[in-house]
């Protein structure tokens, strides 16, 4: 018997850690793709077009996280990648963004500003400069869930075309 189940529980059939650890990915995927819209939402980020991006990459991926859940075919799940591969993409340029226009700030205010002393004002300026890596940070956890998933391998065992 297993310490750590609950009583008249049934022990995991070989295999099914990684569906359990795949679902959880997921749900994870979902989880924070809602709370970083929500906040999203909450810091009025819609000024500029640029920050709208992150909205649609988020929408992008909250779609194909349902469409994954209700049927991980091989090309939802590609299509899942590509909407993680989205989200690192606009996190990314986020963090850009962001650190560029409180560089811009910084040096509006202090123009004799430089090295490391402009570096640190603007990575704790006014905008979150690194913020935007929770994007990618969800992109990565979402290409985890795709890692070995069962689906894409049985699709690689299948294809003819070598390799």
């Amino acid at each position: 018997m297993d310490v750590g189940m609950p009583p008249g529980a049934s022990p995991p059939r070989p295999g099914d850690e990684g569906s359990v650890l795949r679902r959880l990915l997921l749900a994870l995927v979902a989880f924070t793709a809602l709370g970083l819209t929500v906040e999203l939402v909450l810091l009025e980020h819609v000024e500029s077009l640029s920050q709208w991006v992150p909205f649609g990459v988020l929408a992008a991926g909250l779609v194909s996280v349902a469409v994954v859940a209700h049927r991980p075919t091989p090309r939802a799940l590609r299509a899942f990648q590509v909407a993680m591969g989205l989200c690192i993409a606009a996190g990314l340029l986020g963090v850009i963004l962001h650190y560029r226009g409180n560089v811009e700030f910084e040096l509006e205010r202090d123009p004799s500003a430089r090295g490391l002393d402009l570096l640190w004002r603007s990575l704790t300026g006014a905008t979150p400069a690194l913020a935007p890596g929770a994007l990618a940070q969800l992109g990565l956890l979402g290409l985890a869930y795709t890692y070995r998933h069962p689906v894409l391998r049985r699709a690689r065992e299948r294809d003819p075309r070598p390799r």
